[in-house]
C-alpha cells in the first residue's frame, strides 16, 4: 500500500453540488433559495428560534429546569438504619412511625450503604442490587 493510491471507497463520497450553474443543474438561477424574501438575500437570516414576530416555542415553554417533580416524594434510607426499626416487618408505614423519613415521603429506596447485622423482613421498599444481597446474607427475607 503506497500513500499516493489512497482513495475514499466507491460511493463514500458524492460529488459537491455546484449550485447556480445554470438550468440543467437543477439549482440555477435562485440556487434553490426560491423567490425574495429575507432567506433569499445574502446576509438575511434570523436568531435561532426566531419565529416571525410570534413568541417562540422556548418562550411559551414553562421553565421548571431539571427537577424531578416525584423528588419531594421519595427518599433514600441506608442498611444501618433499617437496624433501627423495631417492627417485625419493616414497611413505609413502620419508617415514619420510627421517624426516619418524614411523613409525606411515599416511595423508599434502601441502599447498600453501612453494614447490616440484624436479619430483617423487608415489605414494599425498593432495594438496589447490593442491597438485596445484604439484607439476603444477614438472614433476612424481601416480600412483595
Amino acid at each position: 500500500m503506497k500513500l499516493n493510491t489512497l482513495k475514499p471507497n466507491e460511493g463514500s463520497r458524492s460529488k459537491k453540488f455546484r449550485k447556480g450553474k445554470g438550468h440543467a443543474s437543477g439549482l440555477g438561477k435562485t440556487s434553490g433559495r426560491g423567490h425574495k424574501g429575507q432567506k433569499a438575500r445574502s446576509g438575511g437570516f434570523h436568531k435561532v428560534g426566531f419565529e416571525g414576530g410570534q413568541m417562540p416555542l422556548q418562550r411559551r415553554l414553562p421553565k421548571r429546569g431539571f427537577t424531578s417533580l416525584n423528588q419531594k416524594e421519595t427518599s433514600e434510607l441506608r442498611l444501618d438504619q433499617l437496624e433501627k426499626v423495631q417492627a417485625d416487618i419493616i414497611d413505609l408505614d413502620a419508617l415514619k412511625n420510627e421517624n426516619l423519613v418524614p411523613r409525606y415521603i411515599q416511595k423508599i429506596k434502601v441502599i447498600a450503604t453501612g453494614e447490616l447485622n440484624k436479619a430483617v423482613t423487608i415489605q414494599g421498599l425498593g432495594l438496589t442490587e447490593n442491597a438485596k444481597k445484604a439484607v439476603i446474607d444477614s438472614g433476612g427475607k424481601i416480600l412483595d
